[in-house]
């Protein structure tokens, strides 16, 4: 049979079309297009839109002078055969400007169902802006890159309506990316309403810089969910914290773990940073219920930290406040302290207050320090949400990976939480004065744009 050249090219032009493009490993999705665009290696500028479907394969970079744009509404994967992880380098820009109707969302590669922490690397973001080493490595990224520099106003893009779920990993031996990694960027990037779920390791991290970030959530981390270290300064208001109750980090896991450096020796470019309206959820939800014993406490400061937290609130860790240094404990005492906890709300009926060995302050001194400007409540914890403001539901109890509620009741209009917040202090200015302490007063930000059951998710 006769077969014309037209046809012939149309075969192949079909053909090629075919194995340039995979059919997603979960054919339920919310766009209009089956399509998986493969991401790896150093990518050009580009913008990803959101009538494809995006697999990040190994180690892939954002280079200086690159940007990658992100349309609203674009799901992207990290494969987990190769850990996918998505590197912004030092320069380089991502414009993730998701929407509350739109957010951007990385996530597991595979099926709803089968998804797992640390299924891949995640997001890491490196910049120009100050820490307190000289050239560091970002944990997990072989071959090695640095980040830091003297730009304080460093600007590496745009995190705004973005969650990453089931990610950070170890990548090489005591190396590991976190949900979110942030190594020395600036107060030039924007980072508000972002959610990480299911890390395999810390949910946010901060390595020095001087990024600011609003609406962060940290649901059901391994480790810690939110830690910083190597001279951050930035500050962050109204975050949320919801810990699983059955798994936590052999290294302990806390809410805050909030470091200075490698050892206790550095003394310039503090870690400073400011987190004020944080709610914290711990893992017990009632003072019988069984937890992982790796859970340790509310807030662990260590090596020289001078972290100021106010207008928060802690339930549900099985400790309180431990100061891991006699340094650290110098910071937060005296006339004019440099870290500072005001106006914060602890509830712990365990082991409250603790010190590091060998240190000359005491558990006691510690307690004295804290319940000068914070309230202690020994009560039991099942009895306190509704004191606090706080719906049960936000707390994950006995429930599994895939119970938790799919609309919790953030939102507090009544109770010990809704109101007595303050912003006196100078360590607090620029953040936006509102009356109740916490993460919420009667708007529930987190509407629309997060997710509280992403294993359910057919993306």
């Amino acid at each position: 049979m006769k077969i014309s050249k037209l046809f012939l090219t149309s075969l192949m032009i079909s053909a090629l079309a075919v194995v340039g493009c995979s059919s997603d490993d979960d054919n339920s999705n919310n766009n209009n297009d089956n399509t998986v665009v493969v991401l790896e290696g150093n990518l050009e500028t580009r913008t990803l839109t959101n009538d494809k479907k995006y697999l990040i394969k190994g180690q892939t970079f954002v280079r200086s002078g690159k940007t990658l744009t992100i349309e609203p509404g674009t799901i992207i994967k990290g494969d987990k055969a190769t850990k996918g992880t998505l590197i912004i380098d030092r320069g380089g820009k991502i414009e993730a400007n998701g929407t509350a109707t739109e957010p951007i969302v990385m996530t597991s590669n595979l099926p709803a169902g089968s998804r797992d922490r640390g299924d891949w690397g995640g997001l890491v973001i490196l910049g120009n802006a100050p820490v307190n080493q000289v050239n560091p490595e970002i944990e997990g990224i072989t071959p090695a890159v640095v980040y830091g520099g003297t730009d304080a106003a460093d600007d590496s893009g745009t995190l705004r309506y973005l969650r990453v779920e089931y990610a950070g990993i170890e990548l090489t031996p005591n190396n590991e990316t976190n949900s979110i990694t942030m190594g020395g960027v600036g107060s030039e990037t924007t980072m508000e309403y972002c959610q990480v779920s299911f890390g395999g390791d810390d949910g946010f991290e901060w390595f020095g810089g001087t990024i600011n970030g609003k609406y962060l959530i940290s649901f059901a981390s391994w480790d810690d969910s939110f830690d910083v270290d190597f001279g951050y300064v930035g500050k962050n208001q109204f975050g949320l914290e919801v810990r699983y109750p059955s798994f936590a980090d052999q290294s302990g896991s806390n809410s805050f773990e909030c470091d200075n450096g490698p050892n206790d020796n550095v003394t310039t470019l503090l870690t400073e940073g400011v987190f004020s309206n944080f709610t914290c959820v711990g893992p017990k939800a009632t003072n019988a219920q069984q937890i992982n014993a790796n859970y340790q406490h509310s807030i662990d400061l260590r090596r020289r930290t001078a972290v100021t937290i106010a207008n928060s609130v802690f339930i549900g860790y099985p400790r309180g406040i431990r100061m891991n240094q006699q340094s650290v404990y110098d910071n937060y005492s005296g006339t004019t302290p440099t870290g500072k906890l005001l106006n914060n709300i602890l509830v712990a009926p365990t082991t409250t207050y603790s010190v590091g060995s060998g240190m000359t302050a005491t558990a006691t001194d510690v307690t004295n320090l804290w319940t000068a400007s914070n309230t202690t409540i020994t009560a039991a914890i099942e009895d306190q949400f509704t004191v606090l403001g706080l719906n049960p539901n936000i707390a994950f109890g006995n429930n599994t990976t895939g119970g938790y509620s799919a609309n919790p009741t953030f939102t507090v209009t009544s109770g010990t939480l809704a109101s007595g917040a303050s912003f006196t202090d100078s360590k607090l200015s620029g953040l936006q004065t509102v009356a109740y302490r916490g993460a919420f007063g009667a708007t529930d930000w987190t509407a629309n744009w997060a997710e509280f059951l992403p294993n359910n998710r057919a993306y």
